[in-house]
């Protein structure tokens, strides 16, 4: 959209640094925004604090103090993280301030045109093959967002000649107001985050909210498999492109006679995918119509489903041991995440779990259970999994403190043929900054198996 001129002379106040916050309020005051920053750790302890007010910006550390409200402020632009219980964005909504998110921005700085990827699963994935297949395009794709660089700070430097691939998350899209990506993709629902948005309803529509601002000449690439997301998808005024695995749709995409089909075109057969899952295959079909639909070319997708095995921390292999099998799915933070990890390998399966407790049972994941031979868990959750591995019928349960023993724990109770699978069902924060640190200690502690 490149409306650079929406921030002149606005006050702003920035809450919550990390990535976001710190890319947000440098942009803001770039294009001449008064901006104030406040976050909650303390300035001796805050590194982008400390740069920020070197650079003479106005920050306040160490407390979240509603009185910044009572200054002149146009909009606050909130962390995702920061849920909406803040006493801050509290006060703020009430006294109709606008909050919204860096993506809202990004949005509007923008030169490129985007496609927005989001999902309760499955969003990094196809994120990551969306970019690989529209290399070679014509159309430089820029990959950004909730997968690791900040989208306004891409956006702001985005040239019209590229396409950007974003992966967005329900935190970042409820702070959205008129964003509209021309390629809006929804891959699937489950209840997730429930912590945050308080309930199902509250967390589909900020999914949603993808679709809300697209007009005419926009695409909403959906899950047609899906109820809850097929209902979304009518809020679009763009034209209606559906994937499924179970029908053939012939306006989008779909599986026919044992090949992945776009239209009435035929793009490959299955068996020279290999992307392992069936989970996978929701994920290859969102990405071949969003990038078709951008213009990528078929020898592109094809080398990209011929070469493309994974992201990592998502069931990606991390080595064989004695015939053992190690995978580390550390990004599944959600039971239908693990619900799928699971399902794409056999019976001989050793599940490494745990992690943050949202509130929520297990029950939906016992079922998957009844695959898994032992089970080691950790973290907050253990507790609850452990009930859900007794109702699936599982003897061997084995609780430890964390990744690092787990994965020792596990080596001792398999044998040769047997799957070793991180694939937690939680979030990390219970224990870890990061699922990808979660990862990552897995993958050191298995190495460390040699």
């Amino acid at each position: 959209m490149n409306e650079m001129n929406a921030f002149q002379g606005k006050h702003v106040l920035v809450l919550g640094l990390a990535k976001s916050g710190f890319a947000a309020a440098k942009l803001l005051k770039s294009y001449g925004a008064h901006v104030i920053v406040n976050d909650r750790t303390p300035l001796e302890e805050n590194e982008q604090a400390k740069v920020l007010s070197k650079e003479g910006y106005e920050v306040i550390c160490g407390e979240h103090p509603v009185s910044l409200l009572d200054r002149p402020t146009d909009f606050v632009v909130k962390n995702p993280g920061i849920p909406y219980s803040n006493p801050i964005v509290s006060e703020a909504l009430t006294r109709e301030i606008p909050v919204i998110t860096e993506v809202e921005i990004a949005g509007l700085v923008s030169r490129a045109e985007m496609i927005g990827i989001t999902g309760s699963n499955g969003k990094t994935t196809t994120t990551t093959l969306v970019g690989e297949m529209l290399k070679n395009s014509g159309r430089e794709p820029v990959v950004a967002g909730n997968i690791g660089t900040v989208l306004s700070e891409v956006a702001d430097r985005s040239k019209a000649s590229e396409i950007i691939v974003a992966e967005l998350s329900s935190f970042q899209l409820m702070g959205t107001q008129a964003f509209a990506p021309k390629i809006a993709v929804l891959l699937n629902l489950f209840e997730a985050h429930l912590d945050y948005h308080g309930s199902f309803e509250d967390y589909a529509a900020a999914k949603g909210k993808i679709f809300g601002n697209q007009q005419e000449t926009d695409f909403a690439v959906y899950n047609q498999d899906d109820e809850a997301v097929l209902k979304l998808a009518l809020q679009s005024k763009g034209t209606k492109v559906p994937f499924s695995v179970r029908s053939e749709c012939p306006e989008g995409a779909y599986i026919k006679a044992e090949s992945l089909y776009f239209k009435d075109e035929e793009i490959i057969s299955l068996n020279e995918i290999v992307l392992p899952g069936q989970h996978n295959l929701e994920n290859i079909l969102a990405a071949v119509a969003a990038s078709k639909l951008a213009g990528a070319k078929n020898e592109q997708i094809q080398k990209t489903l011929k070469t493309f095995t994974g992201v990592k921390h998502r069931l990606q292999y991390v080595d064989t041991i004695q015939g053992r099998k190690f995978y580390n799915d550390s990004k599944a933070t959600n039971i239908l995440a693990t619900q799928k990890a699971i399902s794409a390998f056999g019976k001989k399966i050793i599940l490494l779990a745990g992690g943050l407790d949202r509130g929520n049972e297990f029950d939906d994941l016992v079922p998957q259970l009844k695959q898994v031979k032992t089970i080691i868990l950790f973290g907050q959750t253990a507790p609850k999994l452990e009930r859900a591995a007794k109702a699936a019928g599982i003897e061997d349960i084995k609780l430890v403190d964390n990744v690092e023993e787990a994965v020792p724990a596990a080596y001792q109770s398999s044998s040769e043929g047997d799957v070793i699978l991180l694939s937690p069902a939680c979030a990390s924060w219970d224990q870890f900054k990061t699922f990808e640190q979660r990862g990552d200690i897995f993958i050191n502690s298995v190495h460390k198996l040699k």
